[in-house]
């Protein structure tokens, strides 16, 4: 195991020409939480919980704000090009590096297949008879263009996502607000505190439902460690980083505790059934009879922003693996700060969702959307696990000196290990989750045997 520790003011070869302002930081931050998971992805953790949900989305911001000040304090005095997969290659071994930016590679890009194929079942609101597969090749030319155009590129597409997508949420948290407050909607609909207690209590399925909101809570929380490695792309990391991880409490409590609140006060938990959005019926509510059209906008845009990401923090990532010979040393190759190679080959894998949409396009999205949850708690896992051993590997002094250290250590990164843990066998609980376990655990047992087979194991030494 490596231990060998680096300070941030040291100069480090792997290091990219920064090219990310402070506002595209703070955007990326702010946009990572804020997808498809949010948008119609609550409505089944509400139907799995009720009520209680909100309490599951509380201890899930808990465990991503402990794992996220895990990796700021790494990033700040560690800003080098890939990230938490470098960081977990020094301070754990060749292994976990290796394991863990492959992991992360295989977790992004089941998302973006998912997203990919969202934004193709969208689209049918507006082109009913437009095959699938032509909006997923053209949103890839799109996003693709941005990744390869510049750094600088990929930050302003985000910065304008992300926009879009804050304003929908606050727009349905203040419309939903000004119902509650003025009376105004259906009078035969029960709304105010009453629906946190009506109907089966605040926990109406117990315990295990509770429980069973768990993997659909995280995994909308998913993709938010790319503040990480887009934090090393910023022109000053050690303020930009901080500023980005510190939102993180204010983002959840905003975005999912209170967005999610006001829409149990103004319905029924029983009533929110998925059939449509809850923020459909929200705007429904105030009348905007555009309201799905408006909604869509949204959606789309969440999905879009989130391929933008997904595509970004990948390439960041295997290219510095590249770099320490975990990866083809092809992929280390860049132009103007980008991984070209990388970004190309990431295109190229992503044209199998093209494919999927043109040969499977009504169950492609149900065949890669559940598959994301393993591996993007086992990435969280070896964040926190490579912070604790960087940890051990400093004196008493570089542990005084740290710029960002983690609040409440230890006892925060072992809550946020054990419920990473405890959400592990959760999957080993619930047959539902068989699936995603069983190739989440195949892809780790093949990348282990390449990595074996290749002789990655001895660049890991280094």
């Amino acid at each position: 195991m490596s231990t060998t520790t680096q300070p941030s003011s040291a100069p480090d070869t792997a290091r990219r020409a920064p090219g990310l302002k402070a506002r595209h930081i703070h955007f990326i931050a702010l946009g990572s939480a804020i997808g498809t998971g949010l948008f119609y992805g609550s409505a089944g953790a509400i139907q799995a919980a009720g009520p209680s949900v909100l309490l599951v989305y509380l201890l899930g911001g808990a465990v991503v704000y402990f794992m996220l000040r895990a990796l700021g304090e790494m990033a700040v005095r560690m800003p080098i090009s890939g990230s938490f997969a470098e960081y977990t290659r020094r301070f754990l071994g060749g292994w976990a590096g290796y394991i863990t930016g492959w992991m992360f590679a295989f977790e992004m890009l089941i998302v973006c297949l998912a997203d990919l194929t969202a934004i193709a079942i969208y689209m049918r609101f507006w082109f009913p008879d437009t095959a699938q597969w032509i909006w997923v090749a053209l949103t890839l030319l799109i996003v693709g263009a941005a990744n390869l155009a510049s750094v600088r590129w990929f930050g302003e597409l985000e910065f304008v996502f992300t926009i879009i997508k804050v304003t929908a949420v606050i727009a349905m948290i203040v419309g939903g607000a000004a119902i509650l407050v003025f009376g105004l909607g259906d009078a035969g609909t029960a709304t105010g505190l009453a629906n946190l207690t009506a109907d089966g209590g605040f926990f109406p399925h117990g315990a295990g439902g509770m429980i069973s909101a768990f993997i659909l809570v995280l995994f909308a929380f998913g993709g938010t460690e790319i503040i990480g490695v887009a934090g090393t792309e910023a022109e000053d990391p050690g303020t930009a980083i901080p500023k980005a991880v510190n939102t993180v409490p204010v983002r959840i409590l905003l975005f999912y505790v209170l967005a999610i609140g006001v829409i149990l006060l103004l319905n029924p938990w029983r009533e929110i059934t998925g059939e449509e959005s809850p923020f459909v019926q929200i705007f429904d509510t105030l009348g905007v009879n555009w309201a799905a059209a408006l909604l869509n906008v949204v959606v789309l845009t969440a999905a879009l922003s989130a391929i933008n990401a997904d595509l970004f923090g990948p390439g960041r990532v295997v290219a510095g693996m590249a770099r320490e010979r975990l990866a083809p040393r092809a992929m280390a190759r860049t132009m103007r700060g980008v991984p070209v190679v990388t970004t190309v080959a990431l295109l190229g894998v992503l044209v199998v969702g093209v494919l999927l949409n043109y040969a499977l396009p009504d169950e492609v999205f149900t065949i890669v959307a559940s598959l994301a949850t393993f591996a993007t708690i086992f990435v969280w896992l070896m964040i926190l696990l490579a912070q604790v051993a960087s940890r051990r590997g400093m004196s008493r002094q570089e542990r005084t000196e740290l710029a960002f250290p983690v609040p409440l250590w230890p006892f925060g990164q072992l809550f946020a290990i054990a419920f990473i843990v405890f959400t592990f066998g959760i999957m080993v609980w619930q047959p539902a989750y068989h699936t995603a376990l069983g190739v989440g655990a195949g892809f780790l047992v093949v990348m282990t045997l390449l990595y074996a087979v290749t002789g990655r194991h001895r660049a890991g030494r280094a």
